[in-house]
């Protein structure tokens, strides 16, 4: 068995007329994330950590915005594949941290979502992954409302 970590960071700016996707949940909010997919920051720090920690590139590897298939697909489907890459090598999650900067909307009432979602999405146990948020305090693009970051460090086991 061999345990190799991943770390990767994504970010979206936040844009009226879509909805507010992150960790796999949707959040009530005037604004979503803008981009090719969901937007989901959250999930697609996580799908590129999980990667990299694999050696397996990254997102835009596997999954390009400039490929139409890939078009308004779901953070969950996403982890989804990328947890089906891992098992084709014999690799899974043993834990994951997600951290989220966001000024707004307030993300504590959602967190366990998220954590259950993700998790789920992963094909892992209940409390697999982990998902903190903080306000920015005005720092940044995220912290000053136009858009969210994540953070993700995931712990992967390979040959176990």
């Amino acid at each position: 068995m061999t345990l190799r970590v991943g770390h990767a960071l994504d970010s979206h700016r936040l844009v009226a007329g879509r909805p507010l996707m992150l960790g796999c949940v949707e959040i009530p909010w005037e604004r979503g994330l803008a981009g090719h997919s969901d937007g989901d920051a959250a999930a697609h720090a996580l799908c590129d950590a999980c990667l990299g920690a694999a050696g397996l590139g990254t997102m835009g590897d596997h999954f390009p915005s400039s490929d139409e298939r890939w078009r308004g697909v779901s953070g969950r489907e996403l982890l989804a594949l990328v947890a089906a890459r891992l098992d084709t090598m014999g690799a899974r999650v043993v834990s994951a941290e997600v951290a989220l900067v966001c000024a707004a909307p307030r993300l504590g009432a959602h967190l366990a979502a998220m954590r259950a979602a993700m998790s789920a999405a992963l094909g892992g146990k209940a409390g697999t992954v982990a998902v903190t948020a903080t306000s920015g305090d005005g720092l940044g693009a995220a912290g000053r409302g136009e858009g969210i970051a994540a953070s993700a460090v995931v712990l992967i086991e390979v040959g176990g």
